[in-house]
């Protein structure tokens, strides 16, 4: 059954909802200039040079991060995604750490974010994630033949590790296969901002799907910490540790067409952004950051007002809605269908897309259409890949990076969480 425009599966079962509660939209946090001091930091993203986009495995990788199982005819779909000799060999590549660094002309490049843990620092590249909240790592202790090329966290090499006895975590997603391991705590640092004694949790097991990325040596998790999975006691994310050393309880993202995008830390960078920042509230009862989108138009359409709920995750690539909307949006155009065979909504390669705008309050951020085409849906290049595809099996709409990158977006973390979307 396809989730409602108003209310996602999900959110029908929240509690105590904020959504619907009186709000001004344009009542901001006070901005600072980009300089870093204990109080404020600035990331810019480092390029996956083993990245490639696959229509398929990404969808697939969005139904099992939020545990739902995987239809048959999308496992169908990655299957045949994978066997054809380019995509087999370049995985090939990828696997012995040969891939190419040169970017794929058409594709989104994915991106990740060097943190530094324990004493001496060491270097991985994790990719940050605002639709979790564990922070963990490729490990000492994770076996040989679960590591491809990862850089690996060793606690006996830091004289800062500690063992967090009794503790262990354990993620499991929707094919039934599992990450879990035992947990550390010992210091984070994202550039200036370190954090001593964060809960780092190293992996034992690591699912087929993390070991096939060789150049992702983890996750860091950002959305709110009662969805870490740390037993028997759930620990803080980085963002809740960090919260008392930072200016303001805040991080914003600004994410990049085809280039490496920016998180910051403890401010607003007034001189990323036009106009005005819209915030809205954000429900955090399931754990992550939820809000309402207050409708949305299909290229030089009229504007429809509709409220629908969704998740900010940067961690998942696509736009995934109703499929109403999305449907609405292909009618758009000429030759687009969805090919459940290649796991989605495709279109001729080459074709002109048209934009996609969505609402967050009274501010409207308009996705330009070049932004939802990623390429070759297959070897056969004459197809290509929809950026906006159904969440009608998932249950829950995401606002992936395809929507994320379009706004300069503040995640604000004060006792009244909420979000806030400017036009950039």
């Amino acid at each position: 059954m396809a989730p409602l425009i108003k209310t996602a599966t999900i959110v029908a079962a929240l509690a105590g909802s904020t959504l619907g509660s009186p709000f001004n939209p344009h009542i901001g946090i006070p901005t600072k200039g980009p300089n870093a001091d204990s109080g404020k930091v600035s990331l810019r993203q480092v390029e996956n040079p083993n990245y490639r986009f696959i229509g398929p495995l990404s969808v697939k990788k969005t139904y099992l991060k939020y545990g739902k199982a995987v239809p048959d005819w999308l496992e169908s779909a990655v299957a045949s995604a994978t066997s054809d000799k380019e995509t087999r060999d370049f995985l090939d590549k990828r696997a012995t750490g040969s891939a190419s660094a040169t970017p794929i002309d058409n594709l989104d490049d994915a991106y990740v974010t060097p943190v530094q843990i324990g004493t001496p620092g060491q270097t991985l590249n994790l990719d940050i994630d605002t639709g979790s909240s564990d922070l963990w790592v490729f490990s000492s202790e994770t076996p040989s033949n679960q590591v491809s090329g990862q850089t690996i966290y060793d606690p006996s090499k830091s004289s800062t590790s500690k063992l967090l006895s009794g503790s262990s975590w354990s993620i499991t997603y929707g094919d039934k296969s599992r990450s879990s391991g035992d947990v550390y705590t010992d210091n984070v640092a994202l550039g200036s901002l370190v954090v001593s004694g964060q809960a780092v949790e190293v992996a034992k097991t690591v699912s087929s799907s993390f070991t096939e990325n060789s150049k992702t040596d983890g996750l860091l998790g950002l959305a709110f910490s009662s969805l870490n999975t740390v037993s028997p006691t759930p620990q803080t994310t980085f963002f809740d540790s960090a919260k008392s050393q930072l200016d303001s309880p805040v991080f914003t993202v600004d994410l990049k067409y085809h280039a490496a995008g920016t998180y910051n830390f403890g401010f607003i960078d007034s001189k990323v952004y036009k106009g005005d920042i819209a915030y809205t509230p954000v429900s955090s009862a399931q754990g992550f950051w939820e809000f309402t989108s207050t409708g949305y138009s299909v290229g030089s359409g009229s504007f429809e007002t509709t409220s629908i709920d969704g998740i900010a995750d940067t961690g998942t690539t696509l736009l995934y809605l109703p499929d109403s909307v999305v449907e609405e949006y292909w009618a758009q155009v000429s030759g687009a269908e969805l090919d459940n065979s290649v796991g989605g909504y495709t279109f001729p390669c080459g074709a002109t897309l048209p934009s996609f705008t969505y609402g967050v309050e009274s501010t409207k951020i308009v996705i330009p259409g070049e932004y939802i085409d990623f390429g070759p849906a297959s070897s056969d290049t004459s197809t290509c890949f929809g950026g906006i595809q159904s969440s009608s099996d998932l249950g829950i709409n995401i606002f992936g990076d395809v929507a994320l990158k379009a706004a300069f977006v503040v995640f604000d973390g004060a006792d009244t969480p909420r979000l806030g979307f400017a036009s950039k």
